[in-house]
């Protein structure tokens, strides 16, 4: 299959972006106003050790907007009435790091120790921060691989994330080669689609895994419109990005969105150890209601 060379382009990961070897400074003020309105949109905590960067990732929506200083930014950020930039500036914040098949233990335990348990004709999971993808599309192949008769069951997966843009990859689900070193050869002919163009190799998540997966955008720190309840939350590498109140709050919230007897998997490198919560512990970054 041939796509076109503009759809390739858009697709392709986020490249690394080579920055002008500029001698702007970026102010304690506008550090801390950045810092600010980050945290007030979305949560996420950019205390001083980040304040390089944060330098990093604006000079980006500097070139982009062909701006000169700091304070020309946050000038038009603070008078951007449609709330474009300040989607942008989410997007160029965020850290997007993730691969197919992430801590591979937790897909284990969920084949071996949840699955096998799950006998209700439903079952809905959510991938709170799915950044590009592979995710849930690795929670999809899991569920059609253990699942019998899996096209008669009713089963959904909800992948929500902050990022626009990034939402915009799931939907797209094209992977460059580099970005499947974790699928099995198997795996990867039962499940992806390779696409070609003159220069370009991907591979896209073939229809009836992306049918599989719900997309919308929710701020976590904002009102969740799901009416339903989960079987499994996944919320996994980012509560790290958040402050202790956050985490807290959050934490909260993920209870009272599953059901009796649902998991909770955080990332490898995140615990419930300082926080207050009435889950049980059942293995690393695996706790149930």
């Amino acid at each position: 299959m041939l796509l076109e060379k503009r759809t390739i382009q858009n697709c392709v990961s986020e490249q690394k972006n080579t920055v002008d070897s500029t001698s702007l400074d970026l102010s304690q003020k506008h550090f801390l106003k950045i810092s600010k309105t980050v945290h007030q949109m979305c949560g996420i905590s950019l205390h001083e050790g980040k304040k390089a960067l944060v330098r990093f990732r604006l000079l980006k929506r500097l070139r982009a907007l062909g701006m000169e200083s700091f304070k020309e930014y946050i000038d038009f950020l603070e008078h951007d009435s449609s709330g474009k930039e300040i989607r942008s500036l989410i997007d160029v914040m965020t850290t997007n790091k993730t691969n197919f098949f992430r801590e591979i233990t937790h897909f284990n335990y969920l084949r071996e120790n949840i699955l096998p348990d799950l006998k209700v004709p439903h079952l809905r999971f959510w991938c709170a921060g799915c950044s590009s993808g592979e995710e849930p599309f690795s929670l999809a192949i899991v569920l059609r691989e253990e699942i019998e008769n899996i096209d008669i069951r009713d089963i959904k997966i909800l992948a929500t994330d902050v990022s626009l843009k990034m939402l915009e990859m799931v939907r797209q689900a094209y992977y460059s080669p580099e970005m499947l070193g974790d699928i099995t050869p198997l795996l990867l002919q039962k499940y992806f689609i390779r696409v070609r163009s003159e220069s370009t190799t991907l591979y896209q998540v073939k229809d009836e895994i992306r049918a599989m997966v719900r997309i919308g955008r929710i701020n976590l720190i904002e009102p969740w419109p799901m009416k339903g309840l989960f079987h499994v939350i996944f919320c996994r590498n980012v509560m790290i990005y958040f402050d202790r109140q956050t985490q807290q709050e959050l934490i909260n919230r993920f209870w009272e969105f599953l059901q009796t007897g649902g998991y909770l998997f955080l990332g490898h490198s995140e615990s419930l150890s300082a926080i207050s919560h009435n889950f049980k512990y059942m293995t690393p970054a695996v706790y149930r209601k």
